[in-house]
Order: structure tokens, then C-alpha cells, then sequence
């Protein structure tokens, strides 16, 4: 599994809360050598008051976290309108898909609405329901 994982919001709350699957998935890429990555938009959305801040502090720490540069939100909306989609349940999932769309391949991306985010990734990108 070179390449890259991306989590989406419930792929990150399901790692600060030590699911096993998404546990397993995670260190099975970073044995492979692939990178962890999302978005800051994400680490927001899956903010989790019942979850530690030293427990989220350190996922966290091991997970690469993107900035939404001019760049993303650009291809981002770009997907948007390519799909006729539009508002913040889509916005956030464009911005997922801009970032897996342009990391080092090959992508998985975890994801609990697997249909949006295959729609807005395309081809290139492998989505698993988490």
C-alpha cells in the first residue's frame, strides 16, 4: 500500500477513538511506507470533546494535516461545480478530494459516505467505507 491513506472525518475520529479496523489500516500503510494524511478543514470537523487532547494531539502528530491553500479550494470547487454539487455537506468532502486527488499515488481514502467522495475523487483514487 505505498503511496497515500486520507481520512476523512469519521476515519479521524474513528483513530482518536482506537478503532480497529481504521487502527489497522493506518499502521498496515505506515508499515508499507505510505503516508496518513487530511485536511485541517477535517481535524475540525472531527474534533471530539470526549476524546483526550493528549490522545488527539498525538494522532495528530503522526498524521500529515494539509492546509486548504488557494490552490485546494480552487480544484475543489472546480469539482463542485463539475458535479453540480454545492454548500457545506459537500464542501468539505471537495476539499478531501482535491487533497487525494493530487497525493502520491496510490490513494485510499477512508470514508464513511464512500458514493460522495468516489463522485468527487474519480478513477484515481480507491475509497473503503469506514
Amino acid at each position: 500500500m505505498p503511496g497515500t491513506v486520507v481520512l476523512d472525518c469519521e476515519g479521524l475520529s474513528k483513530l482518536y477513538r482506537k478503532d480497529r479496523g481504521v487502527v489497522a489500516l493506518v499502521e498496515a500503510a505506515r508499515r508499507e511506507g505510505a503516508r496518513v494524511g487530511t485536511t485541517v478543514m477535517t481535524v475540525l470537523e472531527a474534533d471530539d470533546e470526549r476524546v483526550h487532547p493528549a490522545r488527539i494531539a498525538w494522532v495528530l502528530s503522526r498524521v500529515d494535516v494539509h492546509e486548504v491553500t488557494r490552490a485546494v479550494m480552487d480544484e475543489a470547487a472546480t469539482l463542485l461545480r463539475a458535479h453540480r454539487l454545492r454548500g457545506h455537506k459537500y464542501a468539505i468532502d471537495a476539499v478531501l478530494a482535491a487533497l487525494a486527488r493530487t497525493s502520491a499515488a496510490p490513494v485510499t481514502l477512508a470514508a464513511s459516505d464512500p458514493e460522495d467522495l468516489t463522485l468527487l475523487c474519480g478513477p484515481g483514487v480507491g475509497v473503503v467505507k469506514v
